[in-house]
């Protein structure tokens, strides 16, 4: 049992460096959606946004996770330590020295401003620079250092928000001659958006730079090629990652008609946003799963061990499922003031359960990363994205962007069920097949009644009934194993 209190543990204090900097970043959507004049620029800024994730992807080219996996199967950790950080560095240099020569071409075939595209490549080489400090935070278990920089990065980007967007205007209208009023320019809201996310990257690369000054500024060719091998297919499944999360955003820019392509990117993005709370969950549990996968895979009860954790992921993630959905009309109260955006609710079900998925997904991929079978990962991920552009094409045209909300669900639940079946020959992990469907499927049940049935979609009394039915029916199936806790604290 103490393992999986350490597993919580961490993941916990992983939570909260993803909780609270997100739960931060609700003050964004909601200054955002306030300041910014219209839907339409909203969509902008989300498309840029959209990009910048596929060239996060590329400038990391699957190290992140290579790294975890030779400083757990290397004699020599300060030899992986070196060859990552020092690859990544010269990657990065290239892609500054590229980016900005040719940030017209690129705003040109993006139909992105030019000085969007300059903020951008720096934003994106300062975030690729601190990817392997971070990793060795991780590696190294020191999650609250890692906590305390995440926090501190969106901290930083959240005070200075607020400052362009609504203290400096303040300032340079009551002092006309001042300072303030020589660095603020009217109409200039997404750039002032990207100077504030600008400064917080750097601010987090000066923190973590001590490391650059603590290895060996050498790379092992040998090691490195060997690493290369192995992320070149989590770089791929990056990329068909970043297709089924974003693409969407840019395909609704390019197939609905120019006059609202934006503002309906903008409505959805907006409360795309709602399934943050999904997302918080799964991105901390990943965050301290990944690492807890590698260094346990040489123990003999490894695979019962993973079976447990992927049922209790289920049970907490379909708990959380059905509540963000029985609560979404209050939620969006507090994340959406901006009603114009309310008219996209109706994907916030699906998005909530397209994430819980994907979650389900990254417990159930351990299997090809423990055998060094990853190119199966970016077979399935490009499956996934493959549905994603299929469904895309076929629905946006005609179902704006719930079919996008669609389209999402669709290649999430196709890549969990496609690993399940392709992992239970390869790697056999005793799964609780029965009570993962059961969870899975009565949480839909509820959270389909609780939104889409009008009547009790306005009936709390009813939607907090379905909940508490719900944690009822978890209680009576886990049962023995919480009376085994229970008396194993009076103990």
């Amino acid at each position: 049992m103490s393992l999986y209190k350490n597993l919580f543990k961490q993941t916990a204090i992983y939570g909260l460096a993803m909780v609270l900097p997100r739960m931060l970043s609700f003050f964004l959507v909601r200054l955002y959606t306030n300041v910014l004049p219209n839907k339409t620029d909203y969509g902008n800024l989300t498309i840029i946004l959209a990009y910048m994730v596929f060239f996060n992807v590329i400038l990391s080219y699957g190290f992140e996770t290579a790294f975890f996996k030779f400083y757990n199967s290397e004699t020599d950790k300060k030899k992986v330590i070196s060859t990552t950080t020092v690859s990544i560095f010269w990657s990065s240099m290239f892609f500054l020295l590229f980016g900005l020569i040719f940030k017209k071409t690129i705003a040109f075939y993006t139909n992105v401003d030019v000085q969007y595209v300059s903020y951008s490549v720096w934003i994106l080489v300062l975030d690729a620079l601190v990817v392997i400090p971070f990793s060795k935070l991780r590696v190294n278990q020191n999650p609250i250092k890692y906590a305390f920089i995440k926090i501190g990065n969106v901290v930083v980007n959240l005070a200075l928000n607020f400052f362009f967007l609504i203290f400096l205007p303040k300032l340079a209208v009551s002092n006309s001659d001042g300072f303030f009023a020589q660095i603020y320019f009217k109409d200039f809201q997404v750039s002032y958006i990207f100077i504030a996310n600008l400064i917080a990257s750097l601010v987090t690369f000066l923190v973590l730079s001590p490391e650059y000054f603590k290895i060996n500024w050498n790379i092992d060719k040998v090691l490195w090629k060997k690493m290369m091998l192995y992320g070149f297919p989590i770089l791929i499944a990056g990329l068909a990652f970043a297709i089924n999360e974003h693409f969407d955003k840019i395909l609704l820019a390019k197939l609905l008609p120019a006059t609202i392509a934006k503002s309906e990117v903008g409505a959805y993005s907006a409360c795309y946003k709602l399934g943050l709370f999904m997302v918080l969950f799964r991105t901390a549990y990943t965050l301290g799963i990944e690492p807890f996968f590698f260094s346990h895979a040489s123990n003999e009860n490894a695979p019962q061990t993973y079976a447990t954790i992927t049922k209790y992921f289920v049970v907490f993630g379909s708990f959380i499922s059905l509540g963000v959905i029985v609560f979404a009309d209050l939620l969006k109260l507090l994340l959406l003031h901006n009603k114009t955006y309310w008219e996209a609710m109706k994907v916030v079900p699906l998005i909530v359960f397209a994430n819980f998925f994907l979650g389900i997904y990254t417990n159930l991929s351990v299997w090809y990363k423990l055998i060094n079978k990853t190119k199966i990962g970016a077979y399935i991920s490009i499956v996934g994205a493959f549905v994603t552009l299929l469904l895309n094409f076929l629905l946006i045209p005609i179902m704006s962007y719930y079919g996008s909300a669609i389209a999402t669900i669709a290649a999430y639940g196709s890549m969990m069920v496609l690993s399940y079946y392709l992992g239970r020959n390869r790697y056999p992990i005793p799964y609780d097949m029965k009570r993962i469907f059961g969870y899975i499927t009565v949480s839909i049940m509820f959270s389909g009644i609780a939104f889409y049935v009008p009547c009790v979609r306005e009936n709390y009394a009813i939607k907090i009934t379905l909940l508490l039915l719900f944690l009822y029916i978890i209680y009576l199936s886990e049962k023995e194993t919480l009376l085994r806790i229970i008396k194993r604290k009076i103990k």
